[in-house]
């Protein structure tokens, strides 16, 4: 069965509830793809000028400035040490590369108990392409359904099903309040995903329509029997 959803603490999202500003967490690895964290950045600001609910993203990282994938140098307006999950309604991971960097902040023990705290306090969490990875390895993607990168014989999807993941082979994956996908993409559709979620399909289509994704926005979907 497929069903489309916008929740907040488990009740449906409607225009009107009085909800306050959001705040997106937006977790920089050094090596990480600057598409994959563009979507977030340039979704959610739009959010901030056209719609209902706006939505602010902070950055934060393990170091300072970070590296990124094809060498833009971004510094981060966080360090991990310094956020209190309570300011924070959700995650936002963007993937990586191997030979950038990417795993050994990914993987980090700093990272994966903020991962684990932010699933404890039951906030989003959405990720695009091998960000799930870190997911799978902080342990809460264990007995969940996901997805991570499809290519490359499969290696990362293995991967993730030895951190215990039900690995499903679609596009984007929604299970509860997290959100895997399979590569950048996807990374677009990840971030009006994340947007309907925090702030209701309807404030999330008039972001699309702004923006010029009339077309484009997608449902919210959740596999299960």
């Amino acid at each position: 069965m497929v069903k489309r959803i916008a929740m907040k603490n488990g009740n449906i999202l409607n225009k009107g509830d009085g909800m306050q500003e959001k705040n997106v967490l937006l977790f920089l690895a050094n090596g990480f793809e600057e598409y994959e964290a563009s979507v977030f950045t340039d979704v959610l600001g739009w959010s901030r000028i056209v719609g209902d609910i706006p939505v602010q993203v902070r950055t934060v990282a393990l170091r300072s400035p970070i590296k990124c994938a094809w060498n833009l140098t971004v510094i981060p307006e966080l360090m991990i040490a310094d956020v209190n999950v309570d300011d924070f309604d959700a995650l936002a991971i963007p993937g990586g590369f191997q030979k950038a960097g990417f795993y050994e902040d990914a993987y980090h023990a700093d990272f994966l108990n903020l991962i684990r705290a932010f699933h404890s306090a039951d906030k989003i969490i959405a990720s695009v392409c091998v960000a799930a990875l870190p997911l799978g390895k902080s342990g809460i993607l264990k007995n969940k359904k996901a997805t991570t990168y499809h290519l490359m014989n499969g290696m990362r999807r293995k991967q993730l099903a030895e951190f215990g993941a039900l690995v499903q082979d679609r596009p984007i994956v929604v299970d509860g309040r997290t959100i895997t996908s399979t590569s950048p993409a996807t990374a677009l559709d990840v971030a009006f995903l994340l947007l309907e979620m925090l702030t209701g399909r309807e404030n999330c289509e008039k972001v699309g329509v702004a923006m010029g994704f009339e077309n484009r926005v997608p449902n919210m979907r959740v596999e299960g029997d």
